[in-house]
């Protein structure tokens, strides 16, 4: 059934399973588009042949026919509407048919909202509300926070923006990275060009060479028209490598060429074009020990590398994450149309002590469930579920077998423990041992139940 939405785009959701289309259906009127749903392929059709649909997200499987089968329908009939298809999780040999077959992109199950919101932006070509130049304190920046690790991240985003040399960002998962990277690019002189943003993980090898440097009409089957890549798309402005890791060596050696050429040959084509852009690359690996391990290129490695930065985890950001806590939750209250709840005490103890392997990201996706779970005025540390930090015996019996988590924490339990030793409790001379900042520890000892010598001098 149709879901009205003021001067909104239609889309047309295709799935057998009704839980999931309504799931994907309530977040596309979130977004303001209109929704209509099919549970089968025929009533998929029948749809298609009265109604013009502005874009198309189908299962690729369902009780009577595929996915591709709309794929065919839309390409038989010449309709002008992408269509984007989903796939059981790892089966990457179907998301290449489909890509193969003409789908314009495709997303794995269990479906990220938050992918299948970049897929509908980028197929109906949505604008979205201009990112602030300036960083300024609040809402409104792009990195949040006041503690000591984020003030010299953006100390060096200023001076990274003032150059045009690559720039790698390392850090754990969920820590930032791409927003960084697009901080990098708002206050460069390339601001008012396109961010191109390009998960190197998510890209069949196979057609790996065409997403980055684009085909020319008829260079492949199904190439009916030529088509720029991601450095094409990218000219004048910033491209951003995220999980560059990922890369296999074969496309490494063509990635290092085009960055020092400054050209790129669309698969197909007999000629170099040139392209202006500005890497950025990231990766929540060692990409120093990818290079010794002989995953990834040395050479490359020194061309991406050419300046480092390094992205904190929520866990070193003191406080920060009571801001970042309340600023998400401000915007996840705004998109279900209500009120922001209210964080209670003890789920700002609890937030506090929990270590968020998953940073950011897990921080986001904690208080979307805790706002689902709560009365919608008030979160307690019960609506959050985190697992509340072991004590020092409960941890010290676990083995190598025991949740990684757990063992990264008894880990660095005994490694702050050392220090403590060494330096007779002095915690100051101990988080200089550690290199780490006085705050730092005493939050990690607090997270670990770690009471220590109270002496500082």
């Amino acid at each position: 059934m149709a879901r009205k939405a003021r001067h909104a785009r239609r889309v047309l959701v295709v799935d057998d399973e009704v839980d999931i289309a309504e799931l994907l259906e309530l977040t596309l009127i979130k977004m303001g588009l209109d929704v209509d749903t099919a549970h089968c392929v025929a009533d998929a059709k029948a749809a298609l042949e009265r109604t013009r649909y502005d874009l198309i997200l189908t299962d690729m499987r369902m009780t009577d026919g595929e996915g591709l089968e709309l794929v065919d329908f839309v390409q038989a009939r010449r309709l002008d509407v992408p269509v984007a298809v989903i796939t059981a999780y790892g089966s990457m040999q179907n998301a290449v048919s489909a890509l193969k077959a003409g789908a314009f992109d495709y997303l794995a199950k269990p479906v990220s909202l938050d992918q299948l919101r970049t897929l509908v932006k980028s197929a109906l070509n949505l604008e979205e509300p201009a990112a602030p130049v300036e960083p300024v304190s609040g809402e409104d920046r792009p990195l949040l926070g006041n503690s000591t690790a984020i003030r010299q991240v953006l100390e060096l985003v200023e001076k990274l923006a003032r150059s045009q040399a690559p720039v790698y960002v390392s850090g754990e998962s969920g820590s930032g990275k791409e927003r960084a990277a697009r901080l990098i690019h708002l206050r460069s002189n390339r601001a008012d060009k396109p961010f191109v943003a390009v998960n190197c993980g998510a890209i069949p090898e196979n057609l790996m060479e065409s997403e980055f440097f684009g085909y020319r009409k008829g260079a492949f089957t199904g190439a009916e028209q030529d088509r720029d890549g991601f450095f094409q798309a990218a000219t004048g402005g910033t491209l951003f490598l995220d999980e560059v890791a990922d890369l296999p060596l074969a496309m490494q050696v063509k990635l290092l060429r085009a960055i020092q050429e400054r050209k790129v040959r669309k698969v197909g084509s007999t000629a170099e074009e040139p392209v202006d852009v500005r890497l950025i690359c990231a990766t929540h690996q060692n990409l120093a020990k990818c290079v010794d391990s002989g995953r990834f290129r040395q050479d490359l490695y020194y061309r991406l590398n050419v300046i480092e930065l390094k992205m904190p985890p929520l866990r070193e950001m003191d406080d920060d994450i009571i801001l970042i806590a309340r600023q998400v939750l401000a915007r996840l209250a705004t998109q279900n149309g209500q009120e922001a709840p209210t964080l209670a005490d003890d789920a700002l103890t609890a937030l506090r002590r929990y270590a968020f392997p998953g940073n950011v990201r897990e921080l986001e996706n904690t208080l979307e469930r805790a706002l689902a779970l709560s009365d919608g005025n008030r979160i307690t540390a019960d609506d959050l579920q985190l697992s509340p930090p072991q004590s020092f015996d409960e941890a010290a019996t676990g083995g190598a077998d025991c949740p990684l988590q757990d063992y990264l924490d008894r880990v660095e339990r005994g490694a702050i423990q050392d220090a403590l030793d060494k330096t007779g409790g002095n915690r100051t001379q101990a988080a200089k041992l550690l290199g780490v900042t006085f705050r730092s520890l005493r939050y990690r000892m607090d997270r670990l139940g770690l009471a220590g010598k109270d002496r500082d001098d």
